[in-house]
């Protein structure tokens, strides 16, 4: 799978994510770190990537666009630290990758994991 990290994650989490096979680049790494969300999600779509945040905005330009791609995993953890957010990352990949590839929003939070598949119904 392939995966775009934004600016409010760490970049280990691209490293960890590369170490286990996946193609994952960070914002930081391309010189892209001010690139405006609108940008960052036609990027992800070129490139067929999943984003990963913290930033809510993404889930509700998709969402409201009726797109079916990219899918987004949006972290709202109260610990943000990178061994925190590598392992629910790890249990969302084991859990929803197809949603995934097929397009979803997939919320991580301390109480969960909710997934809505894309495009979102109005």
């Amino acid at each position: 799978m392939k995966f775009l990290l934004d600016m409010g994650l760490a970049r280990h989490t691209a490293v960890t994510l590369r170490s286990a096979g996946h193609d994952a680049i960070h914002l930081r790494d391309q010189g892209l770190q001010r690139l405006e969300d609108y940008q960052i999600i036609a990027k992800a779509q070129r490139e067929d990537r999943v984003i990963l945040t913290h930033d809510l905005d993404f889930g509700q330009i998709i969402a409201l666009s009726q797109a079916s791609l990219p899918s987004v995993i949006t972290f709202r953890l109260a610990d943000m630290r990178p061994d925190q957010v590598n392992r629910r990352l790890d249990e969302v990949l084991a859990r929803f990758a197809e949603s995934l590839e097929q397009g979803a929003l997939v919320s991580v939070s301390d109480h969960g994991i909710r997934v809505r598949l894309l495009p979102i119904k109005r």
